[in-house]
Parts: C-alpha cells; structure tokens; sequence
C-alpha cells in the first residue's frame, strides 16, 4: 500500500496547493447545526447521536479538488462533511461527496486516477488501462456527479464507506448513509462571482434554516460492507433523521473531518479505503499546522 507521506506529495504536487490549505477539499466554510435521529434510527443503534434528542453539527461543504482559488462555475465534485458531537463530549464524523459510487478500493489507484484526472486529454488512456474504474466513472457523469451547481442544496451527497451499528442488544447492521436536500424555495438573486456557492447558501441560511434528510441503506444478505466499490443489492432503505443547518461559522480550521472516527455503537468496516485515510490526513494536516 502507498505510503502517506508520498500520497500526500502526490496528491498536492497534482494541484499546487500551497501547505496552508487541505490537500484535498481545499475550498470550503463552516456552518452549524443540529442532527435529530428517527425512532427507526434509535432502535438500530445506540450511538449517542442516535436517541431522538437534538445534538449539534459542525457541517462543511467544499468543492473536491485541491486549488482553493477556483471558482465555483468550475464542473467539479461537491463535498458536505459532517461533524456529530455528542452530549458525552466524543465526536463521530462523516464525509459525503456528490459521486455516489467509489472507482477503486486501493489507495494507490486512487492517487493515481487524481493525477490523470488533471489531464482530461489523456485521462481516457488511464482508465483504459484501469477498466474496473469504469462503471463508477460512468455511474458519476450519469448522476452528474461531477457539475457546476448554483446551490449545495442542488445535490445529494454519499459518505462512500459502510459502518456497523450496534443496537442495545449487541445486534449489528451495516449502514451506508446520504444526504438528502429537502425541497426548498428557489432564490430570487442570481450569483456568479468566483464564490457564489457560499455566497448563495448565506443568502438561503438568512432566509431560514437548510435541511437534509439521512438517509440509511440498511444492508442485506450478500451486501458487502468491507469494500467502498460494493453495490448493495439486497439493501432496504429508511429515513435516519435530519440534518438541519441555520448559520455560517468563522473559520474552523485547523478542525479534521475523519471517516474513521467513530463513537460507541459505531464500528469501523475492513474497507481498505476507509483504513487508509487517518493516516493520510494526519499527514495533510501536519503541513497546514
């Protein structure tokens, strides 16, 4: 498996950010929020997340690449990172993206198909020597994955890796999550200015409060959990609560959002992926420090 560090090179070497910034998911802000869980959250798990009551968010959402001066017309991945805090004072965190299907379980290929991927003439050439990525880069133009929305609350984000929840009997289920934008009203004002993503989410937060359901695949026999490019078949699928967003925070760096860390009631899977990332964002952030 590729080293951290030299990821790390690699990944920053592709775009040129400057250390300041996040090696990936440099462009972003902060908001705050509240999570409440679903009674049918509740009796799949005992997270303490999970009871019903309130808990607060910190909620992140960012284009993917790693320039944090490109503007926000640019096609790219969208990102909505959130940030439960618990009422113990633990914390558990999950990173959605606006691609719902992951092209590779190794590292490795993903570093590489990042720096193909800043070459679109030659970026054919790579995934014909990588067919396996094909369907999940198929999967993400047909969803528009990769586009230039005029809001966040346009798309629906995926936290790519699946997570075992424990009931209060021991009982576990392994769960993926989304993002779901709630219908909400279409702003009179146009923004077209280098940031007029964030620019359009202050004028709808002014407005009111911005909500997504979570919502759960619930995995079923023959789903893998262990693998970011699974496809559950067998899954069933229920409302898992909701995220509501009602401000703009100041600048929370250096805050990390990591996949991996999880709270009791919450288990990691095997994915290799998953296993990999707290490595390299200890990495990223030592230079951004």
């Amino acid at each position: 498996m590729i080293d951290p560090t030299v990821a790390i090179d690699r990944l920053r070497a592709a775009f040129g950010g400057p250390d300041r910034h996040r090696t990936l998911h440099a462009k972003g802000r902060f908001y705050a929020g509240t999570f409440t869980a679903t009674p049918e959250a509740a009796a799949l798990g005992r997270a303490g997340h999970l009871t019903g009551d309130p808990v607060p968010v910190v909620v992140r959402w960012s284009n993917a690449g790693g320039d944090a001066d490109v503007p926000d017309k640019v096609p790219d991945i969208r990102g909505m990172a959130v940030k439960f805090r618990l009422p113990d004072g633990t914390e558990t965190d999950l990173l959605g993206q606006t691609s719902r299907r992951f092209p590779t379980d190794s590292p490795e290929e993903f570093v590489a198909m990042t720096e193909a991927s800043r070459h679109q003439a030659t970026f054919p050439l790579f995934l014909l020597r990588h067919p396996r990525m094909v369907p999940a880069i198929v999967d993400g133009l047909r969803s528009k994955a990769v586009s230039s929305p005029r809001s966040f609350t346009e798309r629906t984000y995926y936290p790519i890796h699946a997570y075992g929840w424990r009931d209060a009997e021991g009982r576990r289920s392994w769960v993926r999550y989304s993002f779901v934008p709630q219908p909400a009203a279409t702003l009179d004002q146009a923004f077209g200015g280098p940031d007029r993503l964030f620019e359009e989410m202050a004028a709808r937060l002014a407005q009111g409060p911005v909500r997504f359901d979570v919502r759960l695949q619930v995995a079923g026999a023959g789903d893998d959990p262990h693998h970011a490019t699974s496809v559950w078949k067998h899954a069933r699928d229920l409302l898992g609560g909701t995220l509501e967003v009602t401000e703009e925070l100041p600048d929370q760096d250096p805050l990390v959002f990591d996949p991996a860390r999880v709270v009791d009631g919450i288990e990691l899977s095997d994915d290799p992926i998953l296993r990999f990332r707290p490595a390299a964002y200890s990495e990223s952030i030592s230079r951004r420090t």
